[in-house]
């Protein structure tokens, strides 16, 4: 794939066809100056005695603002708009995803062994032994992103069509990271009976099943019925996939500050799909003092004797009607604050109610809890879920490694002793000297991530008795 520069969210490239003359195109910089335009390439196309054609590339703050620069380009005398692209629609133009074969069919020799008559072989050796299925399909490195399209990003409920180009980048990553073929499929019904179902239907064309974008308290449901009915890994990786790198940022800090996880104070804020699966494993890793806030305030507590038996269904630990404090109140003595909520909603004096060397991890998107300006001057770690800050907290970081590490010992499910070893394998990517305050999460890049990741969930799902394959050398099914 060509280069195709640094991001911008914004960046539009204008073919426009000006007059060849002396200060034709000095009119368009000063106009894109005046526009706060910040003007990039310029690149010739052709040109003649009369007439001259340019590519200008220039980002915007935003489409309105672009639409407002293309409309006073047009009014240039001498200037004509040609056409207008945006490098990111130009990016997702055909979509982003193919399927390509293993075997180039260009013989009929090639034909009668992929195709009829010779794969009947291999359906009836299946039919006699569905196992095999996993040694002779793309089954056993398959995984099928499902959504409804119910809660897309931070955007909301945008329908199916306007989830299939995150699901198209959603399954990039699987195939770049973890070398898995996904799939997505968008779902054109957002019942719970109905996907439940069309799940159950599909299921034995894959060997496991992400959701994604299903929006809370639908998406529990969900993820529950097909756990049960399922016999493949099953997994909302909105809830679970951001709980783990959570937990490990959270068990790097930790290291960082001096403190035990047992003995710190911990405030979740947002009690949705991701806030309520954090709640989970960190009690399952240790956490005794917990404090759950939602837009009613303070709704989950409890001792920590009550916290560890209501930590598979926080439903028993939760008083939505009868919060008992607010977020001001919660956050009293506090050594970690984990938002997953909305923007803007902590101030340094918030802060200061916290205990000392306070760790906080703001995760709303694209406007954190807490400004990053403001929270480095009043907490010891600070973490969100953006790229442009140090310890980017990415759910990419763990569901690439899950589902490999699923897939290679063929698990029936995925436990939560699978979900721990994740978290500590993705601690324990970066070397104990090598961490500091801006460095506890590993990169996206760092190559080592999903393979640890893998191995830790593998050897967890044998220790859980969920792995199929015993050892990573176990050999495929014979054909007879």
């Amino acid at each position: 794939m060509a280069e195709i520069g640094p991001y911008s969210n914004y960046r539009l490239t204008v073919r426009l066809e000006l007059a060849n003359k002396p200060g034709i195109f000095s009119r368009v910089a000063a106009l894109l100056a005046e526009e706060a335009a910040n003007l990039g390439a310029v690149d010739l196309v052709s040109a003649t005695k009369t007439r001259m054609v340019r590519d200008v590339t220039f980002d915007v703050h935003n489409e309105e603002h672009g639409e407002r620069v293309l409309a006073r380009l047009s009014t240039l005398p001498d200037v004509t708009v040609l056409s207008a692209s945006d490098r990111i629609f130009l990016l997702h133009l055909g979509g982003k995803i193919r399927v390509e074969g293993k075997i180039p069919i260009n013989t009929r020799n090639v034909l009668s062994m992929v195709y009829t008559p010779g794969v009947g072989r291999v359906s009836l050796a299946i039919a006699r032994d569905k196992s095999k299925v996993y040694a002779f399909t793309s089954k056993s490195n398959s995984v099928a992103v499902i959504t409804d399209g119910s809660a897309v990003l931070g955007l909301g409920n945008l329908g199916p069509e306007a989830a299939l180009p995150v699901m198209e980048g959603k399954v990039m990553l699987f195939k770049e990271l973890a070398g898995i073929d996904a799939w997505p499929v968008c779902l054109n019904t957002q019942d719970p009976d109905e996907i439940v179902r069309i799940v159950q239907g599909i299921a034995p064309g894959f060997g496991a099943i992400n959701l994604e974008d299903i929006s809370a308290p639908r998406c529990f449901e969900i993820e529950r019925r097909l756990k049960a009915s399922l016999d493949m890994p099953v997994m909302h990786d909105d809830q679970h996939g951001t709980a783990v790198v959570i937990l490990a940022a959270l068990t790097n800090a930790l290291t960082v500050t001096g403190k035990r996880i047992e003995d710190i104070r911990v405030v979740v804020n947002g009690l949705g799909a991701a806030g309520t699966a954090c709640c989970r494993m960190l009690l399952a890793a240790g956490v005794s003092h917990l404090l759950g806030c939602d837009k009613e305030g303070i709704i989950l507590s409890g001792t920590p004797e009550q916290l560890r038996a209501c930590r598979t269904d926080l439903a028993a630990c939760l008083t939505r009607t009868a919060p008992i404090g607010n977020l001001r109140d919660a956050l009293k003595g506090a050594d970690v604050f984990i938002g997953l909520s909305v923007g803007n909603i902590l101030t340094a004096d918030d802060l200061d109610l916290m205990a000392p060397d306070r760790i906080v991890f703001a995760m709303a998107n694209p406007d954190p809890e807490v400004s990053p300006e403001l929270a480095a001057s009043h907490c010891r770690i600070f973490a969100t879920g953006r790229s442009d800050y140090p310890n980017q907290i990415n759910n990419a970081l763990a569901f690439p490694g899950i589902f490999r590490g699923a897939l290679d010992v063929q698990a029936t499910r995925i436990t939560e002793g699978m979900k721990l070893a994740a978290a500590q394998a993705i601690a324990h990517a970066i070397p104990p000297g090598a961490l500091s305050e801006e460095y506890i999460i590993p990169s996206l890049f760092d190559k080592t991530v999903v393979p640890q990741v893998a191995r830790a969930v593998a050897a967890a799902a044998r220790e859980n008795g969920v792995a199929r394959r015993r050892a990573p050398g176990d050999s495929p099914a014979s054909p007879e």
